[in-house]
C-alpha cells in the first residue's frame, strides 16, 4: 500500500469519522483515501467510492481488492449528479470530495445537480465535506426532509 500524499492525508485527518459509519466518497478514485478511511472506520465501517470514470474505477478495484473482499469498501461507476442509492441499500453518513468539479465550483451547473442527489443518499443529519477549506469545508445541502 502506497502512503498517502500529504494532501490527502489532511483531507482523510480532518473528517469527523467514528467507528461504524457509512462513508461516501465522491470521485474517490484510485481509491488510496477511501482505504485509509475503511482503516480507521474499523471492522464494520463501509466506504462506497463512486466516480465517472471506468478506467478509475477499475483501478480503485485493483488496489482495494482486499477491503472490497472484506465487505468494508465497495465501487459504484457513476456521476455524482446522477446518483442515487440502489434499492435496499443503506444512507451513508458522511460523502466527502476532493477536485470533484461539480463540487468545487468549476462546474457550477453539475454542482445543482449534484448536490441534491448527494443529500438524498445521506441520513438526516449527513454532511458533506469537500476540499478548499483548511483543508475541508462543508457544502450547504439545503432543507431535507
Amino acid at each position: 500500500m502506497s502512503a498517502l500524499s500529504s494532501r490527502l492525508a489532511a483531507v482523510v485527518d480532518a473528517l469527523p469519522l467514528r467507528e461504524e459509519m457509512r462513508v461516501l466518497e465522491i470521485g474517490g478514485a484510485p481509491g488510496a483515501a477511501a482505504r485509509e478511511v475503511v482503516r480507521r472506520l474499523g471492522p464494520r465501517g463501509h466506504v462506497l467510492v463512486v466516480d465517472r470514470s471506468a478506467a478509475g474505477i477499475a483501478l480503485t478495484r485493483r488496489n482495494a481488492a482486499d477491503e472490497i473482499r472484506e465487505g468494508r469498501l465497495g465501487v459504484r461507476q457513476v456521476a455524482v449528479e446522477e446518483l442515487v442509492l440502489l434499492p435496499g441499500e443503506a444512507p451513508y453518513d458522511l460523502a466527502f470530495a476532493v477536485r470533484v468539479g461539480a463540487l468545487d465550483g468549476r462546474h457550477p451547473a453539475a454542482g445543482a445537480r449534484a448536490v441534491p442527489r448527494i443529500a438524498a443518499a445521506l441520513v438526516p443529519g449527513g454532511r458533506l465535506l469537500v476540499d478548499g477549506g483548511d483543508p475541508l469545508r462543508e457544502v450547504d445541502l439545503g432543507p431535507r426532509p
